[in-house]
């Protein structure tokens, strides 16, 4: 393979041309139009990620490295100072009170602060989008126009106090009370033991003035499920807790040490009646409770939904880092060499490498595919939340499309950055490069806004509720046969969200097996139907379980979690997939096409190869097909090779947003030095003679004087 070909004169802007494996008078390969990739990775809310990248690209807003968690913190408030004074953080907000109540964009915008300083981006979600979402879409307009405007200004930081030292992920649980008196009309919050404090809480440890807390409400007797409190935490003169509140620091964490993290506690705290955040259950000055849900479930997981935003920017701050990552070290890999392998005098670019192609261009395609995905995702956030489209069903789409993809894109993220770091070797280490800083930061994400593997067993028990419902009358018999044909049948069955088909294994020729599996409908019947075939089997099993005793039950269901969350990600993976076939539908340039083709081909293959041991097993694919999907791969990775500089310049961030020292070009200068100082001396004749050149020529030698 040659190197990446340079920007040719009188090729198209944004566009390039490189000859086909280098071949003098070879046919041009497909060119990337890198211009209008750029604008479709943009998405809908594309003029305001552009803002929001200018205003993530000025120098006020970047982390410096090396600054104590104190110092950090304090430059990490200031920041959201400035993001207040360049109307970047009031999007979702009404209009009435200064926003613009685009939800859609003001996600777009907030995921993109990611590249400034994660810090920033999760305290700006702390008082933006927990905080102030939570007062916007659980309370009133009472509510709104009390607090809402110093939660805008920032002349109210405030804190989302939902998580609990014993109790994280299972909010519905937690233990602190919000116990209503008549006779005062308040209600009394109070953390009954130590395991009930809220923890890990943002703003908590210095700057929260404010806090919504979410307790269990008890009236008259009756516990009515998770709720949530406005409650006024500190002295905006002193920055005392007030009366009965107390708190501690959570100290230097594994990152984000911008963010003043810390535990609350109250003892007994008043708080008056209309501080409850009502939208969803009231109680009336008698003690009465009303809930327009009548569901206790059903009413927990809508005051919860209406939260989901977190999930769906985790997932965009994770695509754009990974982005990031990307752009770095492939950039870094066109430049740097290695090892004289092909060559007496060049050494080797390391992205002429198979292995360096194979660890970051499939890395490379997962994230188009989570990109892809992430605006579909943002885009049904945006409908939801809109009103357009706010049906129960819509919002348990939602939620579930969130819990799905969420949990791929942070893992991928922190596998993304690691790899990237060793793929640029001692270089990668340093944290003038990022990468060590970045995977710090972002460690937190897959365990915040919902622990991942939680999260997937949220999508695993739809899936089986989808299931359940095209085989609610159907027996054990019935399911065990069903189960049988996934091998051997052409049943169709719909299953969690997509339309899915079944794939008939067969064996051929290496040539037609190399066919079929880059087919997309051979690629679509591969993931499709594993997923069909695992929830399958799980629901079959667990089919009658809701009849058992509690224990028995529990018991039978946790006999088979792994299952269940082994077919979630594989749902979240084909969901990804599809996301990226249909982005392929709106790429009208053919050359451009052809590559993103490629590209959605590797990470599809890539997801199969990744379970090949399961589609051998189930009789999913043959032998001969078996074998073909690495050679493909391989195939793939010396078509996508020319096209790498352009898939990660189509990404859009500068040097404002990468500051990576081996992003720079710096790399590409030492070498070039390198070669012509070497040239030079070659040409000067005066280098020095290789020893092994010289002992090959003394053999010649031996070998002529005896012949």
């Amino acid at each position: 393979m040659t190197e990446l070909a340079d920007r040719t004169a009188g090729t198209e802007p944004g566009r390039s041309t490189t000859p086909a494996a280098g071949r003098p008078g070879a046919p041009e390969q497909p060119a990337v139009d890198v211009a209008a990739l750029g604008e479709q990775l943009l998405g809908k809310w594309a003029d305001v990620r552009r803002h929001a990248r200018a205003v993530s690209g000025q120098p006020e807003l970047h982390k410096i490295e090396g600054l104590t968690h104190t110092e950090h913190r304090r430059r990490a408030f200031g920041q959201l100072e400035h993001l207040v004074r360049h109307e970047a953080v009031h999007r979702a907000f009404p209009s009435a009170l200064g926003g613009n109540d685009d939800h859609g964009g003001n996600i777009a915008g907030f995921e993109e602060l990611v590249t400034a300083d994660p810090s920033l981006q999760i305290k700006a979600g702390v008082q933006w989008g927990l905080f102030g979402s939570a007062v916007m879409h659980l309370g009133t307009e009472d509510h709104h126009r009390k607090w809402l405007p110093g939660i805008m200004s920032l002349a109210i930081p405030g804190c989302f106090a939902m998580t609990e030292t014993g109790h994280g992920s299972d909010v519905a649980s937690i233990a602190t009370t919000a116990t209503y008196d008549p006779a005062a009309e308040e209600f009394v919050i109070h953390t009954p033991f130590r395991a009930a404090w809220k923890d890990y809480i943002g703003n908590a440890a210095i700057d929260g003035l404010g806090a919504v807390v979410f307790a269990q409400l008890l009236t008259k007797g009756v516990n009515h499920g998770v709720h949530a409190f406005y409650l006024d935490l500190r002295d905006p003169d002193t920055k005392e807790f007030l009366p009965g509140i107390g708190g501690e620091d959570d100290g230097v964490k594994g990152g984000l040490n911008g963010i003043d993290n810390g535990r609350l506690h109250f003892a007994n705290v008043r708080i008056p009646r209309t501080n409850l955040l009502n939208r969803y259950g009231d109680v009336d000055a008698e003690g009465n409770y009303t809930s327009p849900i009548a569901s206790p479930g059903r009413r927990f997981f809508t005051m919860l939904g209406t939260l989901v935003q977190g999930r769906v920017s985790l997932d965009g701050a994770a695509v754009a880092a990974s982005k990031l990552a990307l752009k770095t070290a492939i950039q870094y890999a066109t430049e740097r060499r290695q090892f004289n392998a092909s060559s007496q005098t060049d050494e080797e670019v390391l992205l002429d490498y198979q292995r360096h192609q194979r660890r970051l261009f499939t890395r490379l395609a997962t994230t188009y595919a989570a990109s892809f995905a992430h605006e579909q995702l943002l885009e049904k956030f945006d409908d939801v939340f809109s009103g357009r489209h706010d049906t129960d069903e819509d919002r348990q789409d939602l939620e579930t499309l969130a819990a799905a993809l969420k949990p791929l894109s942070t893992w991928h993220a922190l596998d993304t950055l690691q790899e990237c770091r060793e793929a640029c070797g001692g270089a990668g280490f340093l944290i003038e490069n990022r990468f060590a800083s970045l995977r710090a930061d972002l460690d937190v994400y897959v365990t915040f806004e919902g622990d991942n593997t939680v999260l997937l067993q949220l999508v695993a028990k739809r899936l089986l509720a989808d299931y359940a419902k095209e085989f609610r009358n159907a027996n054990v018999g019935v399911l065990a046969r069903y189960v049988v044909s996934q091998a051997t049948g052409t049943a169709l069955h719909r299953s969690g969200l997509r339309q899915v088909a079944q794939f008939m294994a067969d064996s051929g020729s290496v040539q037609k097996a190399a066919i079929a599996i880059r087919d997309e409908s051979s690629q679509r019947a591969l993931l499709t139907d594993r997923v069909q075939t695992m929830v399958a089997q799980v629901g079959a099993a667990l089919k009658g379980a809701n009849r058992l005793p509690q224990r028995q039950g529990a018991a039978l269901f946790n006999a088979h979690q792994h299952e269940l969350i082994e077919a979630a990600q594989a749902h979240a993976e084909l969901l990804q997939w599809e996301a990226f076939t249909e982005a392929l539908g709106n790429v009208t340039d053919p050359g451009t096409h052809k590559v993103l083709t490629w590209l959605r081909d590797l990470f599809g293959l890539s997801l199969i190869e990744k379970n090949l041991s399961w589609y051998l097993m189930n009789g999913r694919l043959s032998m001969q097909r078996g074998r073909a999907v690495g050679e493909y791969i391989n195939r793939l990775l010396v078509k996508i090779r020319p096209h790498a500089v352009d898939l990660v310049d189509a990404f859009g961030y500068g040097p404002e947003h990468l500051r990576a020292e081996i992003s720079t070009g710096a790399e590409k200068i030492r070498q070039d030095e390198a070669r012509d100082y070497f040239r030079k001396q070659r040409a000067s004749g005066q280098a020095p003679v290789d020893e092994k050149i010289l002992l090959a020529r003394t053999t010649l030698q031996s070998k002529a004087a005896r012949a």
